[in-house]
């Protein structure tokens, strides 16, 4: 297979860029043959066959000079241009920009498509239609820019508050109330909520006997329950003592054993924050940072429902 393949001799490790300059200094009558091939370290009988083909085509109107130093695959050649490999490097980037990322598989039928459309010929395989391994192989080595990448969930609604005008709008917003307000480190604070299992999704791996069909570990349970925690920080590094929300309908004092100090937890149906939840939460967070008409504090938070869409605690920060 052409991955496996070695090279068996050394023909062909010639720089391109000094057989460009023989080739060059031969055409101007420098230097001859003999004294170019030494100077720049090219081999003879090939810079001999490039000049022979650079003045063949001295009076075309395409530029010979910038081609002569090129090196060719020997009988292994790309199925695409670089214009056309450029191209679909290209669309690789642009719908990753988009969220909707190939796979290596993708990306081959793809290669394939655009291979049969076109009319190339290509050693692709027509019974799976698409291009192999090896052809993906070499293609991400002619654009080490693009690289195999695990990718984040991102909701809809994320991505599409996630862009130049809205991030600018946000920044300038956030600079003018700094401003406005004179507002320190201390006093900048950014909440949000963690969803936290109660049993890890994946374990480490162990030693068990070869071929044994499932290998078990002991758990609290098969299926853990949601915690959520609500963290804030300032910029200054200062946390609130953060909160946790269980999926029960009574809290008990003994779920917060052992946990640091200022932790407070409630509890909901599901573990997931309610506005109610998210009020008595906020009201924890004034009285700890103590703000005042004269020194105001600012917190940052996101768009959940039970942020933005809770009037009691507008009107509450309204008259703290």
């Amino acid at each position: 297979m052409v991955r496996n393949y070695k090279r068996k001799t050394d023909r062909g490790k010639w720089d391109p860029e000094d057989m460009k300059r023989a080739v060059n200094a031969i055409l101007n009558n420098k230097m001859g043959f003999l004294r170019a091939s030494a100077t720049f370290d090219v081999p003879k009988s090939t810079l001999e066959r490039r000049v022979r083909k650079a003045r063949d085509t001295v009076d075309d109107d395409t530029d010979s000079g910038n081609d002569c130093g090129k090196k060719h695959l020997g009988r292994f050649k790309t199925v695409f241009t670089a214009e056309q490999e450029d191209e679909l490097a290209q669309y690789v980037k642009s719908m990753e920009a988009r969220l909707f990322g190939l796979t290596g598989k993708e990306l081959r039928v793809i290669a394939y498509q655009l291979a049969q459309r076109n009319h190339i010929d290509n050693p692709f395989n027509k019974e799976t239609g698409m291009a192999g391994e090896d052809w993906l192989s070499g293609f991400l080595k002619r654009h080490p820019d693009l690289a195999y990448r695990r990718p984040e969930p991102t909701s809809a609604a994320r991505a599409m508050a996630f862009n130049r005008v809205a991030v600018d709008q946000f920044f300038s917003l956030l600079e003018n109330v700094v401003d406005k307000h004179k507002l320190t480190p201390e006093r900048i604070y950014n909440v949000d909520e963690t969803g936290i299992s109660t049993v890890p999704k994946s374990h480490s791996k162990i030693l068990s006997l070869r071929g044994q069909k499932q290998v078990g570990c002991l758990s609290s349970a098969e299926r853990g329950q949601l915690v959520t925690a609500e963290i804030c920080f300032n910029a200054a590094g200062t946390y609130v003592p953060p909160m946790l929300i269980y999926a029960r309908k009574r809290m008990r004092d003994d779920l917060l054993d052992d946990a640091p100090p200022g932790f407070w937890g409630t509890c909901s149906d599901n573990g997931w924050i309610t506005s109610n939840i998210f009020f008595d939460w906020f009201k924890t967070f004034v009285q700890f940072t103590q703000p005042t008409k004269e020194k105001p504090v600012l917190l940052l938070l996101d768009g959940h429902a039970s942020h933005t869409k809770n009037i009691d605690l507008i009107d509450y920060a309204k008259r703290k």
